[in-house]
């Protein structure tokens, strides 16, 4: 997955301006208690990351998504 479509996707369940305080803010189990962005910025890919998002928010991700 590229990352600009990871960043669409995070967009499009959460909103543009939202989308970017839970990657900033939110700290995920699924990424060892990091952030959104500092998964990004370290080891992982942005599939994992993206993963790690469905995993969080199952509700909020819609199965097209997925």
């Amino acid at each position: 997955m590229r990352l600009t479509d990871f960043w669409q996707r995070l967009e499009q369940v959460f909103g543009p301006g939202y989308a970017k305080s839970i990657a900033h803010d939110q700290v995920l189990s699924q990424l060892g208690g990091l952030t959104i962005e500092e998964a990004l910025a370290g080891k992982f890919d942005t599939a994992e990351v993206w993963r790690a998002v469905v995993a969080a928010y199952p509700e909020r991700v819609p199965s097209r998504l997925r």
